[in-house]
């Protein structure tokens, strides 16, 4: 049985109150999805080209590539951690949703000032704009012993190519032309804007010089990506906007029901999971961008999105992930709680009578270079759910999830949340107070972004492309 979540609204603070929403209707980009049949109707698909209708597609696909998969890989990219990959993410879905509701219109743009005429190509933009971040984010990335120089090279040379390839597929002419310089302004504007930002910072979070019970200390490592805390955000007005009510007490009575709860169930050896609850474990431990994406794209092709509601889509819930996790890794500074590995291995020094130590127990999962408090995997989980959720305004949807070796069907997005929780348990690297509190933290800021960013713009201007 997995728990439920509660809302705990009254648990959760933030240093300002949220920003009041506009009173402009937000149209979802579900709004009219009971008249798809309608939709393929007035689409005129016979009179598209692949690359005008796909564009958004199929860059998002190649961003998530390029990002997420390793230098050695078949298609190299960068091997961001799934922090430093969703901040990039957005900053490439970001430059793809201006490009496109530039020409569109109807939505408030994620940055102001860009100017396009409605004949301009949307495929043409789109592909500009996430090809020209990408080169540009690539350039950025830096220099390791396994992402070299002619790694990047060969990186920039394919994104290059794929670049050619869809453009390839948009006839020549005016069209193409203004969706071009379209993109282009996009894309440069959004790197501009992201100069500075606080990323590729200093390595490494605070830890004490000796650290004591309750407190977290690098092992096996100190995070590289520790830096993330300090970016600045897309949507909050602070990286440390919500705070998590935190982990229990080491006297408390929850937190050695939660101790003994990880300890039994997420030993490498020796566990009381069952077979299914290993999977559910080690489907978890897949590159979320990986495991996410190509289910939202299925969802967005399920439910005839058009290019410009796919970008305004992809948009939403990249930003909404970067944010959740640029807050969750601030929380994880602020806390500083120590995993359970350490916990149940020095039990014999937190003062509860209820906890026992084993010095020899060892986790399923691999341990992450960063404190318990509160869970990276359900920040990043939730916030893309809720963000998607709230996004078609209803939580029903038809996907697939793969990851670790195995598949999951849902039927709604935040029935996805639930199985995380439990996994990260499963995999003996959370206490259960930092998957609840983690899938809390990325809720708020989903729902955040959702009043605040790609509203509609005033009554009569907000039209969606194809339905009218």
């Amino acid at each position: 049985m997995f728990m439920q979540i509660s809302k705990r609204d009254s648990a959760f603070d933030s240093f300002k109150s949220p920003i009041t929403a506009n009173h402009s209707m937000k149209r979802r980009g579900g709004g009219l999805l009971s008249i798809a049949l309608l939709a393929a109707v007035t689409l005129h698909p016979g009179l598209a080209y692949a690359a005008e209708n796909d564009a958004v597609r199929v860059w998002n696909e190649r961003a998530v590539v390029t990002l997420a998969n390793g230098p050695a890989a078949a298609t190299p990219g960068v091997q961001f951690a799934p922090p430093v990959a969703f901040i990039h993410l957005a900053i490439v879905q970001g430059a793809v949703y201006d490009a496109v509701n530039a020409i569109k219109g109807g939505h408030n743009p994620y940055l102001k000032g860009l100017k396009a005429p409605t004949s301009a190509s949307k495929g043409a933009a789109a592909s500009t704009a996430a090809h020209h971040v990408l080169i540009g984010l690539v350039n950025q990335a830096p220099l390791t012993a396994t992402l070299t120089a002619e790694v990047k090279a060969a990186i920039k040379a394919r994104l290059d190519t794929e670049y050619a390839s869809s453009l390839g597929e948009i006839p020549a002419g005016q069209a193409k032309a203004k969706g071009i310089a379209v993109g282009a302004a996009a894309a440069a504007a959004m790197l501009a804007n992201r100069a500075g930002d606080g990323r590729f910072g200093a390595p490494g979070f605070p830890v004490p010089a000796v650290p004591g019970p309750g407190e977290w200390r690098p092992s096996p490592g100190n995070d590289p990506n520790a830096w993330v805390r300090n970016v600045r955000p897309f949507a909050l007005p602070s990286s440390e906007y919500f705070h998590t009510p935190g982990p229990f007490a080491l006297t408390s009575a929850q937190y050695a029901a939660e101790f003994n709860e990880v300890k039994a169930l997420g030993r490498a050896t020796g566990s009381t999971r069952t077979a299914d609850q290993t999977a559910l474990a080690n489907w978890s431990t897949t590159h979320p961008a990986v495991m996410m994406y190509p289910a939202l794209r299925q969802v967005a092709t399920s439910k005839g999105l058009t290019i410009t509601e796919q970008a305004r889509f992809h948009a939403m819930t990249s930003m909404t992930g970067a944010d959740s996790l640029i807050n969750c890794w601030a929380e994880k500074a602020h806390w500083g709680f120590w995993r359970p590995t350490t916990a149940i291995q020095l039990a014999d020094t937190d003062g509860n009578a209820a906890t026992e130590a084993d010095p020899a127990w060892t986790s399923l999962g691999a341990l992450p270079p960063y404190a318990d408090e509160p869970s990276g995997a359900n920040c990043i989980y939730s916030g893309v759910m809720n963000a998607a959720k709230a996004f078609f305004g209803s939580d029903a949807a038809e996907f697939d999830i793969t990851g670790g070796g195995s598949t999951r069907h849902y039927s709604s997005f935040t029935a996805v949340i639930p199985d995380v929780i439990e996994a990260r348990i499963l995999l003996g690297i959370h206490f259960r107070r930092a998957d609840v509190n983690g899938a809390e933290l990325g809720r708020r800021v989903a729902q955040f972004v959702d009043a605040n960013f790609f509203n509609c713009r005033p009554p009569g201007q907000c039209k969606q492309e194809g339905r009218e």
